[in-house]
This record gives C-alpha cells, sequence and structure tokens, in this order.
C-alpha cells in the first residue's frame, strides 16, 4: 500500500491540501480532482498530477465518465472525496463497476445522514438524544407548526454553510418559505447551549481519528475560519456511537449543541471532511489509522488554526461591525496559518488565484463568494438523481 496511488477528490478546498500532504508524506502517490481551473492543492508538492474534471452538478455524465477513465487511466486504487462531490461520486459507484475503492459509505447512507430529517430518525434509533424535528413537505405542514415558531428553527432539508435558516422566526416569515417533497424543510426544537464541530474518520464502525473544535469566526453563517480544538466525552460518545451503529466507513462530521447540563445533541451531520482534520499534522500515524486500519490517531496540533486570507474578507467586517478589533487581532495573533506546511509554500500564494476564479463565478452569477465556492457541486437530494 505504501506505493499507492490516492486520488482525492474536491481539490478546491483547504482540507482536500491538507489530507494530500498527509497521504503523501506516508509515501502515498496522491492525484487530485475537481472542476476549478486553480485550486489551491494543485499548486502543492503533495499532488502528483491535478486533472480538471467536468462540474457534476451541471454534466453529471461527463463528470462520472470522465472521474471512471481518471481512475483506470491512473491505475488508482482509492477515491477519498472531500466535499459535496461525495454524493455524486456516491452515485456513481452505485450505478457502475469502479476498479478503485470509495472511501465512503454506499449512496443509501449518504443521503440518510445528509436529510436532516432522515438523519435525526436515524439518530434517534441508535439510541442518542436528539432535538425534536418535523419534516415538512406542503403549506399543511407548515400551517401545523405556525403557531410555535418563536421555539423552533426552519431549515431546508437540503442545505449548506446554514443558508436559508430561519432561527425562531415570526410566524409572518414563515409565508417566505413554500416547503413541498421536492423541496423539502425541517422544523427543529431550537437548542441552546454551546456548538462543538465534529470531524472523525472510521472504518467498518471503529473511530480512526477524532477532532471536535469550536468556530471563532465563521464565513458568515457557515464554515469556520478560526477555529480551536476542545474535548467534550460526551461528545465523543456520541460519534463512537454513530459510528458504530451504521457500521460507517469514512470522513464525516457533524455539528453538536452541548447543552448547560452537558447533554450533546446533533444539529446536521455532513459525510465529508471539515476544518478538524487541520488538528492533525503526523502523515504516518494519521495515515496508518486511515487507510490501514492502525489504532486511532488523536489530534497533534492544539494551536488554533486559521486561514488569515478568508479572516481579511469574513473576520475582519464582522468585527468592525460588533467593535470587536481586539478580539480579532487576538485571534490574528494566537492562531497558525493553516496553510502553512513545511517545504510546501506554494498553495499559500495560490489562494489568491483561486480565489480569483471564485469572485469571477461570483459577479457572473450574482451570488455570494461562499455561495459560488460550491455552486458547481451542491446536491441537493435524491430527486435530482
Amino acid at each position: 500500500m505504501a506505493n499507492s496511488t490516492v486520488l482525492i477528490t474536491g481539490a478546491r478546498a483547504p482540507v482536500a491540501l491538507h489530507l494530500a500532504r498527509l497521504l503523501h508524506g506516508a509515501g502515498r502517490r496522491v492525484i487530485l480532482a475537481d472542476s476549478p481551473a486553480r485550486p489551491i492543492a494543485a499548486a502543492s508538492n503533495a499532488c502528483a498530477l491535478y486533472h480538471r474534471l467536468p462540474p457534476p452538478r451541471f454534466a453529471g455524465r461527463a463528470y462520472g465518465e470522465a472521474v471512471e477513465a481518471l481512475v483506470r487511466g491512473e491505475g488508482i486504487e482509492l477515491v477519498i472525496p472531500t466535499c459535496e462531490e461525495i454524493f455524486y461520486l456516491g452515485q456513481l459507484w452505485r450505478d457502475r463497476a469502479m476498479p478503485a475503492r470509495l472511501f465512503a459509505p454506499d449512496m443509501a447512507l449518504l443521503a440518510q445522514v445528509h436529510d436532516k430529517h432522515a438523519f435525526t430518525q436515524l439518530t434517534e434509533s441508535l439510541g442518542l438524544a436528539v432535538p425534536e424535528t418535523m419534516l415538512l413537505q406542503s403549506k399543511e405542514d407548515l400551517q401545523a407548526v405556525r403557531s410555535r415558531s418563536r421555539e423552533l428553527v426552519f431549515k431546508p432539508v437540503w442545505s449548506r454553510f446554514a443558508s436559508h435558516v430561519l432561527l425562531r422566526p415570526s410566524p409572518e416569515k414563515l409565508d417566505a418559505i413554500e416547503p413541498s417533497p421536492a423541496m423539502p424543510w425541517v422544523a427543529q426544537r431550537f437548542v441552546t447551549g454551546d456548538e462543538i464541530s465534529a470531524y472523525a474518520v472510521a472504518l467498518n464502525g471503529k473511530l480512526k481519528a477524532l477532532g471536535l473544535y469550536r468556530s471563532l469566526y465563521r464565513a458568515g453563517k457557515g464554515a469556520g475560519i478560526c477555529f480551536e480544538l476542545v474535548e467534550d466525552p460526551a461528545a465523543r460518545r456520541f460519534v463512537e456511537t454513530f459510528v458504530a451503529g451504521t457500521g460507517w466507513t469514512g470522513q464525516i462530521s457533524f455539528d453538536l449543541m452541548r447543552e448547560k447540563g452537558g447533554r450533546v445533541q446533533p444539529l446536521e451531520c455532513n459525510p465529508r471532511a471539515v476544518s478538524g482534520l487541520h488538528f492533525f499534522r503526523d502523515p504516518r500515524r494519521f495515515t496508518e489509522a486511515m487507510l490501514e486500519d492502525g489504532r486511532e490517531v488523536k489530534p497533534d496540533v492544539s494551536t488554533p488554526q486559521t486561514v488569515r486570507l478568508a479572516m481579511w474578507i469574513y473576520g475582519l467586517p464582522a468585527a468592525l461591525r460588533f467593535l470587536r478589533i481586539a478580539r480579532f487581532s487576538q485571534a490574528m495573533r494566537a492562531a497558525d496559518e493553516l496553510l502553512d506546511w513545511p517545504g510546501d509554500p506554494a498553495p499559500k500564494r495560490a489562494q489568491w488565484r483561486a480565489l480569483a476564479e471564485i469572485a469571477g463565478t461570483s459577479l457572473r452569477q450574482h451570488i455570494s463568494l461562499q455561495q459560488a465556492s460550491t455552486r458547481d457541486i451542491e446536491w441537493n437530494g435524491p430527486l435530482q438523481d
């Protein structure tokens, strides 16, 4: 396995770059693929080859054919998704006989955990606490919970970056949403407490890596751009129980809420990599745990992590708006730049080109930078299969 070829998809993401560096450092040949022309990970010394793919959301058939040709042509043995393209790859592996292994569960389970209502039902069936969650598929369903709106959170079943979320809205604000079987929503009891994000790797239901963290700054309402490691036994028990109960193989992440009494409840699940990966820096130990069924690896970095460019774009405006400049300055001093890696400086410079490409999409489509960063890989449920 030491000289095997691994394909990492989602090369636009810092987590893809980080994973490539870890696997390359452990002797793997790493190929990266994605649909942008110049993603940051393509500039890394860890990248043996970058292959540009058609956008899966808009050219699904061409995407599948390109992935299969790449896997066969390069002798790839394992494909590791890092972003939302995992659902398109799950469909591909479901529908075709692929020569490589996909580091993910089957498509049915991927869709189940990404569905905010089905995930809650699955979690409850494993004996874990969940917030009350109701599926909304019609105006009648919405009307049934209208009187309770001030104690509920409303969000689309398929959504990302906390987009379209209504937090304890007035009943009148519910007039703006129209749930349907094709575009369902959930109404979930609002849970108070401290939010914890979890990144995990599991093999056949056994936990192989776990990074728990909290975000100090976010890109809008979405992904953390400055975050610190935390420890929480209840959160660990939740993740262990979930991956064991589902027999999970692959990467998985959770948004959890730690209530005042210590109980942990899940808000949602994403079956892909998230920022907790950046707390792992030992290539050999991480790769052995992830790919060779080695012992569980623990985070080996305790310093807060950040992407400074993202902090200037998103963190500084938030600090100015809420008059928290000193807090912003302290966070910038205390955190390590997560793009830094010994002997591999190019990705840090490449982030400017990657940002320019995203900004171009943002301007052309009249959407936010955050929406532009995932527009071509978004997956909005099995009805689009």
